[in-house]
């Protein structure tokens, strides 16, 4: 028999299940703890599971994968396309489970090691935002006292003590200090940030996949350690292409009557991902030596803002070549298409 599909939509305390009885016919459309959750699957027959890709799905997508159970991990904007009338968590449910029956790209159970550089990434991620923010905010305090600060980091750090020694004799004393306080608030983000790196760069040095996509010309840490993270299992995407798709590298489209026009990339999938390959791309043009002809031509018959994001694209499918086929990275490899 083919496993029973089960809707769930988890919560924080109550979790709302939607399935039918394989055995009766009925319709079962209830909540349950979540300390009893484990607990009510533990005996139950192997059951294709659904739930929404959001806060703690992954763990216990681990959980359920451990007793035996299939479980999909679905995307909420894909999801939401199947929740008919009011919201609640019973329509919740339900329209997880019309979706998990439903053709469609999963998104891939992670596992612990996985999530750990996943975390790593959006820790990361939150204390450049927050160095951002401190750094634009005391530019433009000293802005408002005639003091205009560089932009770039490095002439930034040299000028802010010399901007406060100047203030310091129109400007109370209290100000002076909270600056010399923040700007020293910032340095201790930067260590910070750079202990985080670090333990990326040895979770890289153990990962022989992340390794091999370090290797392709343009890539560097954060794109390698996220790429392994985020991908999972590689070969639940069919070709390079797909997952490009999968990123949001890939033009939208509209048609109607045979005519198809052309629009901007549909920026699906992982926005994060996305960024750092586009990321890529931009280190890809800037520096003339890691330029292949390809590249060349492109940037001569497209916009430049249109080549990067091909040149991303094409980042992608290398990405994926890698981790599917399990080989290195090779600057003179040809695919050829079967006959």
């Amino acid at each position: 028999m083919n496993p029973t599909p089960v809707g769930i939509d988890i919560a924080k305390n109550v979790f709302q299940m939607h399935y039918i009885d394989m055995h009766t016919g009925e319709v079962v459309n209830k909540s349950i703890k979540r300390a009893a959750f484990l607990a009510h699957f533990a005996n139950k027959e192997p059951c294709f599971i659904g739930m929404e890709a959001c806060g703690g799905s992954q763990h216990w997508a681990r959980a359920l994968t451990c007793m035996g159970h299939q479980v999909r991990l679905m995307a909420p904007k894909f999801v939401k396309a199947f929740n008919i009338g009011n919201k609640n968590d019973a329509a919740d449910a339900r329209a997880i489970w019309l979706a998990l029956q439903q053709p469609g790209k999963s998104v891939a159970v992670k596992t612990e090691a996985q999530q750990a550089v996943l975390a790593l990434h959006r820790l990361r991620q939150q204390l450049v935002k927050f160095r951002t923010m401190r750094t634009n905010c005391i530019r433009g305090l000293l802005g408002e006292y005639g003091e205009v600060m560089p932009q770039r980091r490095a002439a930034f750090d040299a000028g802010v003590p010399v901007a406060l020694e100047r203030l310091s004799e129109r400007v109370p004393a209290v100000l002076i200090d909270t600056f010399r306080e923040q700007w020293a608030e910032v340095s201790k983000l930067d260590e910070q940030i750079a202990r985080i790196e670090g333990r990326m760069q040895q979770w890289l040095n153990h990962d022989e996949s992340a390794q091999a996509v370090a290797a392709i010309p343009g890539v560097g840490l954060l794109t390698a350690t996220a790429a392994v993270a985020t991908i999972g299992d590689a070969k639940a995407f069919k070709s390079g292409r797909e997952f490009a798709a999968w990123v949001g590298l890939v033009p939208r489209h509209v048609g109607s009557g045979g005519r198809t026009t052309l629009l901007g990339i549909s920026k699906r999938g992982d926005v994060y991902l996305r960024t750092l390959l586009v990321h890529c791309a931009w280190s890809l043009y800037v520096h003339a030596k890691t330029r292949s002809a390809w590249t060349e031509q492109l940037v001569r018959r497209r916009p430049l803002n249109v080549a990067i994001v091909a040149m991303a694209n094409k980042l992608a499918r290398t990405i994926w070549a890698v981790l599917a086929h399990g080989k290195p990275y090779r600057p003179d490899f040809v695919s050829i298409k079967p006959a």
